[in-house]
């Protein structure tokens, strides 16, 4: 049985260029605790304004992008990427922590079930329709 996928390689569709014109497009995000959703609500700025929370979310789950490590994936890097690269991270952070994901796993035989209903996901293949 495959153990649970915690961590996704993406490739931003523009890249967030640094200080010194250094392009970064390829990254890593891992899946968000409840901890990741909880302590920004804390902050001000998102008291402040809402749409921060995207912004300190993402830099808390992105682990990398191109030479940037967890410790320089800041929320300053995440409020320079281009508009394009902020929606295509949402959309990914929210389809990775989505409970209803297509790769569910039944804990006991392995095999691929449905979301949705707990049900053994039907196969598509050889199945005539």
């Amino acid at each position: 049985m495959a153990g649970l996928q915690t961590e996704y390689e993406f490739i931003l569709p523009k890249g967030y260029v640094d200080s010194e014109g250094n392009l970064h497009r390829k990254g890593v995000m891992r899946l968000a605790t409840a901890m990741d959703e909880i302590i920004p609500l804390r902050d001000p700025r998102v008291r402040g304004n809402q749409a921060y929370l995207t912004i300190l979310l993402l830099s808390r789950v992105v682990t990398r992008l191109g030479t940037l490590d967890d410790s320089e994936v800041s929320t300053g890097v995440i409020e320079h990427l281009f508009a394009s690269d902020l929606g295509y991270l949402q959309a990914m952070y929210n389809r990775i922590n989505s409970s209803n994901m297509d790769d569910t796993i039944c804990p006991t035989c392995g095999r691929q079930m449905d979301s949705d209903t707990g049900q053994e996901a039907a196969q598509t293949v050889g199945m005539g329709g």
